[in-house]
């Protein structure tokens, strides 16, 4: 019986990573030709699809799994060395029918079954994932980098860029007008990659024709390069070191219990006021301002859920997130934070939890260890951003 449940457990594993690795590539393969798979207007298959085009979304995907599967064996093979039983990854799946709002996959996860005994294991076991994914995405990110195509790729993916006013006189340098509102005045969504300080660094080191360097706005349409970005935003996430992620077994690790869940708890309040900032306007007609406040106090008191015991403590988190966050808006009406952040902090909050469990052998962690301690965190600023996709709508 015990025989028969591993292979059931382990058949789960490798189906989940077979679909991960089939979204992943039509995500890679649409966003390397900038159109969806499905044409709605026809009801069937893209005219661009075939085997070929396909394939081409091998580039993406091959390179994110990899490093997410580097990140998660860093984790499983930690656990094992230590004798802690723990499972085999399981790759989330993510596609959608429309191609701007997927990237193939959520990431992966693996699930530890038994309490780790020491801050030495926490550590171990937490820091061994991110370092060995940021390994593999800094390759990624220096062979991207490296083997840029000219600009004109981006007009075999967007050949209207040829037929609009201003290509005579710009050519390549299509950014000039492209992103300009036309003379129809229909709307434009503009999606951009905000880069992090580790892909400027790169730029600037890596890349010896500058001309090559992707705009913002079209780095989606290079399969290496995006593949990187995700590998470090999916890294930068993990490194967050509040709760059970990686960052707060790392700073857990270094701090101990009493000094880490003080700076977890700070670090959650500052995050929850950033993402929510200009959710909820002061200048709002009232009766509508009455109905967003009540929802949004509401929801910020779930985020609190796991920062105090007493439903009083979480609602006076709640509003006095509230009141910083009017008092700033009152001060600079136009400051807005990044609202995409609020659905990780809900399940940070809610569900992960803020704060990190004790450990039964609370021995300091060794130098050697607090000095990869100092450097996962370093990794955080290089590739965290506050704001990883910026939204343009021009011509409205």
């Amino acid at each position: 019986m015990k025989y028969r449940n591993r292979k059931t457990k382990g058949s789960i594993h490798l189906l989940l990573f077979v679909l991960t690795f089939i979204t992943t590539t039509i995500a890679g393969a649409e966003w390397i030709h900038g159109k969806p798979l499905i044409d709605w207007s026809k009801g069937s298959l893209a005219e661009w699809v075939n085997s070929r085009t396909i394939g081409s979304g091998l580039h993406y995907s091959l390179p994110l799994l990899l490093a997410l599967s580097f990140h998660e064996f860093g984790h499983y093979f930690t656990a094992r060395h230590y004798h802690i039983r723990v499972t085999l990854p399981y790759y989330l799946p993510f596609w959608f029918f429309d191609f701007s709002s997927s990237i193939g996959t959520m990431g992966a996860f693996i699930r530890i079954k038994e309490r780790m005994r020491s801050r030495k294991q926490f550590f171990d076991v937490g820091i061994a994932g991110p370092l060995a994914g940021f390994v593999v995405g800094l390759g990624i990110l220096y062979y991207g980098y490296t083997h840029l195509p000219p600009r004109s790729y981006v007009l075999e993916i967007h050949p209207e860029y040829k037929t609009m006013p201003g290509y005579q006189v710009y050519g390549d340098d299509y950014s000039k007008y492209a992103y300009q509102a036309d003379s129809s005045g229909t709307p434009k969504l503009l999606v951009s990659l905000q880069k992090p300080l580790l892909f400027m660094l790169a730029e600037h080191y890596w890349v010896e024709d500058n001309s090559r360097i992707p705009d913002p706005r079209e780095m989606m349409h290079y399969p290496y390069l995006l593949a990187a970005y995700i590998v470090m935003l999916f890294t930068a996430l993990n490194l967050v070191p509040i709760g059970q992620l990686d960052g707060g077994h790392i700073l857990y690790g270094l701090l101990g219990p009493k000094v880490f869940n003080r700076i977890a708890l700070i670090l959650f309040y500052g995050f929850l006021y950033y993402a929510g900032l200009g959710l909820v306007s002061p200048y709002t007609p009232f009766p509508r301002l009455f109905v967003h406040l009540g929802l949004y106090v509401y929801f910020l008191y779930l985020c609190f859920y796991s920062a105090a015991p007493l439903p009083s403590h979480r609602l006076t988190l709640a509003l006095s997130v509230v009141f910083l966050q009017f008092a700033t808006l009152w001060l600079f009406p136009k400051a807005q934070g990044y609202n995409g952040w609020l659905v990780f902090i809900f399940i940070l909050g809610r569900f992960l939890g803020i704060y990190h469990p004790t450990a039964r052998v609370e021995a300091p962690i060794g130098t050697g260890r607090q000095l990869l301690g100092w450097l996962s965190l370093l990794i955080l600023v290089l590739c965290f951003l506050p704001a990883p996709f910026q939204i343009e709508v021009i011509g409205s």
